[in-house]
């Protein structure tokens, strides 16, 4: 089989209307986040109205999904305790260490910092990767907001394939995916510990069995067991730090 034809359109933007672009799209993400993080507070959410189907618990980690026209969301929820909000966002948003918690990821960096809680990042998954990743590169921006209550919020999308390719020409060993709304949502509880969310939705950008993105589940669980040792791990972050 042949590879998919790559992207043969991409848009040369300024960086002034990159950056309008992308707090409009992230906007919509963070809400979109919140909203899934407020859902799951409900009691009785896990199967009610809102969509939600709970898969099951591991490890003290909820984990239930949500079906979108053709696509699925995920999302996960877990208590951290003696875990401040600062103290996961700092491990979560450490792209350097990124691959310690997420095997399947090769190489992340930053394209272009848009300002100092706005940023543009490239993912990339390589060929030992599980299926849903394998050979796949995604240009996301990333978005870190505080809400007026202290909850912690971390919006990450793709751009369109468009600006993407003007921004960075896609590989040719690669095949670039779509993440269409992933991130954190980190509230503070009165004990000093947290409770986290996590929310993805992808497009993986070419054709594979249904078991294996309905399998992605199983791919959460290990990344979210990988986050938590590492941010155990770090040092206790107080307010006066």
């Amino acid at each position: 089989m042949s590879s998919p034809a790559p992207c043969s359109r991409s848009w040369s933007i300024s960086e002034d209307s990159l950056r309008r672009y992308v707090f409009y799209a992230s906007e919509n993400c963070i809400q979109e986040l919140l909203s899934a993080s407020s859902d799951s507070n409900k009691a009785g959410s896990g199967n009610g109205n809102d969509g939600w189907k709970v898969l099951g618990m591991d490890n003290g980690v909820e984990i239930s999904k949500r079906r979108s026209r053709s696509l699925h969301t995920f999302r996960s929820r877990w208590l951290l305790k003696s875990v401040s909000p600062q103290q996961f966002i700092t491990v979560a948003n450490a792209i350097d260490a990124a691959k310690q918690w997420d095997s399947d990821l090769v190489e992340a960096k930053y394209i272009k910092d848009l300002e100092e809680n706005l940023s543009i990042i490239r993912l990339k998954f390589g060929d030992c990767a599980k299926p849903l990743f394998r050979n796949r590169e995604f240009i996301v921006y990333e978005r870190r907001e505080t809400m007026d209550d202290g909850t912690l919020v971390v919006a990450v999308a793709s751009l369109p394939k468009e600006i993407a390719s003007g921004l960075h020409p896609k590989q040719n060993n690669s095949i670039r995916a779509l993440l269409l709304q992933s991130g954190w949502v980190v509230e503070k509880l009165d004990d000093d510990s947290c409770m986290v969310t996590y929310v993805v939705q992808l497009d993986p950008a070419g054709w594979l069995p249904k078991c294996f993105v309905n399998r992605f589940n199983t791919k959460l669980v290990m990344i979210i067991e990988n986050l938590k040792k590492q941010v155990l791990a770090c040092p206790t972050i107080t307010n006066g730090d």
